[in-house]
């Protein structure tokens, strides 16, 4: 049976996709994602929480699936990262078996208002599941691929991340590709009770390819989560991360993106505080140059029975040029009365009397500016645990 068709004015834009959709096996789940992806739509700038993201390049784009290549493309790829215990995909297939452990995903998302994740649910190819049982001491590297044919390719990589109780163990997703193409990807992770867990994300995508990804946090009592997300690449890219805690609970939201020329990067979170004695602390900074945007949108929720909840927000950017521009709006909804919640919002350019004092010491004009810029940068990117990984988002800055 057809789905049903999308409105007539978003019948060009939404075509692709429902094209994609016929043509692979379906059931009822991904059949009901795609209605619902239907219904929604694409966002635009009507929409509150897309305001100043302009998705219409996207939109107009004619994306076919990402087409199964030989995977000996993707070892010249693999060679230039980290080495660790790694899964690789390759427009968004596995390059090797992966089995597929059988395990319980999280609940509290399943009706979210949002486009992307329907069309990921409704389209992804190879799901990739990492169960966690013990202490984990070397990362697990999960590495998505694009490399797209002749025509522009779009792939929806869908990964689960399960934390036993107790467990503890870090995972990094880095994503890297070349040419043109779109890249949807989602990432639930669920903590156990008392569960450690660090999630790394490294987005390197090609500068002509658009980045959408949504990490779903669900956090048992007593665990903590720890994730670090590093925008680099794409021309448009928005990260969004919701993360729901638990009683005794703790998440630490760190992030970095840096972006030159006509690149666009998004970023909202949504820390919803849902039971007591919770803790959340989430710091992100940006450096924008050249005629760059960038967004930050972040959302603090206490529930009312919430109470001695304790919760830290800032977002801090550096502007380099005045062609760049920065939209950052922290949020908190409170409604419980026994908490310690702060948030903030700094925009600045390298200071002045810092570069003189370099300068005066002989150190000159763009060695100074190169030591301030990531002195910036190195609060996000020194909390890395790995010194592989930690070296290897370094360079970047």
């Amino acid at each position: 049976m057809p789905v049903e068709a999308p409105r007539r004015e978003t019948v060009q834009q939404l075509s692709p996709y429902v094209e994609a959709f016929e043509r692979m096996p379906h059931d009822e789940t991904r059949r009901a994602a795609f209605e619902r992806f239907l219904a929604l739509g694409f966002p635009t700038s009507r929409d509150e929480e897309w305001r100043f993201t302009n998705l219409a390049a996207l939109a107009r784009m004619n994306f076919a699936p990402a087409e199964a290549r030989d995977p000996a493309l993707a070892e010249r790829i693999v060679a230039t990262l980290p080495r660790s215990r790694n899964i690789v995909l390759l427009n968004g297939r596995h390059t090797a078996s992966h089995e597929i452990p059988k395990v319980q995903a999280g609940k509290h998302f399943e009706n979210l208002e949002n486009a992307f994740l329907s069309l990921n649910t409704a389209l992804y190819a190879d799901r990739t599941v990492v169960h966690v049982v013990g202490i984990q001491l070397e990362p697990i590297h999960i590495i998505h691929i694009s490399l797209p044919g002749a025509r522009p390719a779009m792939t929806h990589p869908r990964t689960l991340l399960v934390f036993d109780p107790n467990a503890q163990g870090t995972v990094v997703e880095t994503f890297v590709g070349e040419n043109v193409y779109f890249n949807n990807a989602v990432t639930q992770i669920v903590a156990g009770e008392r569960a450690v867990v660090e999630h790394i994300k490294i987005q390197r995508e090609s500068p002509d390819s658009f980045h959408i990804s949504n990490l779903l946090i669900e956090q048992a009592c007593g665990s903590v989560v720890t994730s670090r997300s590093f925008a680099f690449g794409a021309s448009l890219a928005r990260t969004e991360i919701q993360a729901v805690l638990s009683e005794g609970s703790e998440c630490i939201l760190n992030g970095l993106y840096i972006v030159n020329g006509e690149q666009h990067v998004d970023t909202r979170t949504v820390i919803d505080h849902a039971k007591p004695h919770a803790e959340s602390h989430e710091l992100y900074k940006g450096i924008l140059d050249g005629q760059s945007s960038a967004v930050f949108n972040g959302k603090i929720i206490v529930r009312k029975d919430a109470q001695k909840t304790d919760a830290k927000q800032t977002n801090k950017n550096l502007v380099l040029s005045e062609d760049a521009t920065i939209n950052t709006k922290p949020q908190l909804e409170i409604f419980a009365d026994d908490v310690k919640c702060t948030h903030g919002a700094t925009v600045g350019q390298l200071d002045a009397d810092s570069m003189f004092y370099l300068r005066s010491r002989g150190i000159g004009a763009e060695a100074a500016r190169a030591m301030l810029i990531q002195a910036f940068a190195r609060e996000v990117v020194d909390g890395i645990k790995s010194e592989k990984f930690r070296e290897y988002v370094g360079k970047f800055v």
